[in-house]
């Protein structure tokens, strides 16, 4: 016996007829090269940026030549004994060669539990490293720091 709807109303359907559920993306890409939504490490490789943008736009002609990058996790030696990872990494330039600063994504974001805290970890972390570079106090390079430690 199949039982009729009512005239004018609609069942939605909400899985395919095998009850599967949707399949496939659910935004479809403009460029099918690329993905439409942003993954975790872009959105943090651009927070990252965004605080670099801000921080070398304040003290580029102090600093001189520094390169930033954001790698997943840092390479601990097999003898590693500290009892924390660390959240970045710091070389100092010399002659041609600039300083290199690294942030690494996992650590941090592992020891944050939400966007919020991300940011201000991020901000911490490159800021104490851009302080060391420049031989002054975090709260110097930003003021944000001094509030966050709070």
């Amino acid at each position: 016996m199949v039982q009729h709807e009512e005239p004018g109303r609609r069942r939605r359907r909400t899985r395919d007829r095998r009850d599967r559920g949707m399949r496939g993306p659910a935004v479809v890409p403009r460029d099918p090269r690329t993905p439409e939504l942003r993954t975790a490490r872009d959105r943090f490789d651009d927070l990252v940026l965004s605080v670099v943008a801000d921080i070398e736009e304040r003290w580029q002609e102090h600093l001189g030549l520094v390169e930033y990058a954001v790698e997943d996790t840092p390479q601990v030696p097999d003898d590693w004994d500290a009892g924390t990872v660390p959240l970045s990494s710091l070389v100092r330039g010399s002659g041609a060669r600039p300083s290199r600063l690294v942030v690494f994504r996992r650590p941090i974001e592992h020891r944050c539990s939400s966007r919020s805290d991300l940011e201000a970890m991020v901000l911490t972390v490159v800021v104490e490293q851009v302080a060391e570079l420049l031989g002054v106090a975090p709260e110097v390079v930003d003021p944000r720091v001094a509030d966050d430690e709070d």
